[in-house]
């Protein structure tokens, strides 16, 4: 996973940015004071970490690859920056006051062990954050008529909500609370289903390139066939046909809320 993302992050921030509705949500969902700290795990180049920082909450980031905190580090050095996995933080015990995770728990390699290893550096009482998609959820996006292939190894590789409660369960992780996110036309951040309101965003290969799944999973000529077929679909008009098919409730990703059992 860090080589992966050492070659993705040559240029991942110029996609991917800090979407400010996606902030205000974390921070309101961990609901952070000024005299704690907080962990953001898995992130990146630190860019929902630095506007955390700029709010004035002090952050530690964790990340596997040196390219990516090599760029955090230019962003932001207030910030604690550091090399490690959710499987193995390096922190000591009950020392953070609050975790998010941000599109990162389908590369940890083991998730029993990762909640594990976040609930013992967590404090009594405190929350932790996960955004991230589902299985279920991911079968609901268009993308799947354009790269059945790609969309399906994507989806292979996410944990299900059931695993996902089931392992912060084990480790003493109460969950309260789930919130469903459907993606806003005014989405800055560009992940993997930035587009659906959008669909030109996957023409610019700035943008598939700061995607995984499109970077590291796809198949050049599914990508080639996929982004013709959408192209003609879009000059038709029958790309709207196509993507009333896919029309859910599910939510396109979600945000999930648990909290340290002090008792266990």
């Amino acid at each position: 996973m860090d080589v992966k993302y050492d070659k993705i992050g040559v240029d991942y921030n110029l996609t991917r940015k800090a979407d400010p509705f996606l902030t205000d949500q974390l921070l309101r969902h961990l609901n952070p004071k000024k005299d704690g700290v907080y962990l953001d795990i898995g992130c990146g180049t630190g860019n929902y970490t630095h506007e955390f920082q700029k709010k004035g909450f002090q952050y530690i980031g964790i990340d596997p690859s040196k390219k990516m905190l090599d760029k955090a580090r230019v962003k932001n050095k207030d910030v604690a920056w550091k090399i490690g996995l959710a499987e193995n933080t390096g922190l000591p015990k009950n020392f953070v006051d609050g975790i998010i995770g941000s599109l990162t728990i389908h590369h940890w390699s083991d998730l029993k062990k990762s909640f594990l290893e976040l609930k013992k550096v967590l404090k009594p009482n405190g929350k932790i954050v996960i955004f991230t998609s589902t299985p279920k959820q991911m079968e609901g996006y268009w993308l799947n008529h354009y790269f059945p292939k790609m969309l399906a190894d994507s989806i292979k590789q996410m944990p299900t909500l059931k695993s996902v409660e089931s392992a912060m369960k084990n480790a003493g992780i109460e969950l309260s609370e789930i919130n469903k996110y459907f993606i806003r036309p005014d989405l800055q951040d560009q992940f993997l289903y930035c587009g659906k309101q959008n669909p030109e965003l996957y023409f610019d290969e700035q943008i598939r390139h700061g995607i995984s799944s499109f970077s590291s999973l796809a198949n050049r000529m599914e990508v080639k066939q996929g982004l013709s077929s959408l192209r003609k679909d879009i000059n038709s008009g029958k790309f709207d046909e196509i993507t009333q098919k896919y029309k859910n409730d599910l939510g396109d990703y979600l945000f999930i809320i648990g909290e340290n059992s002090a008792n266990k």
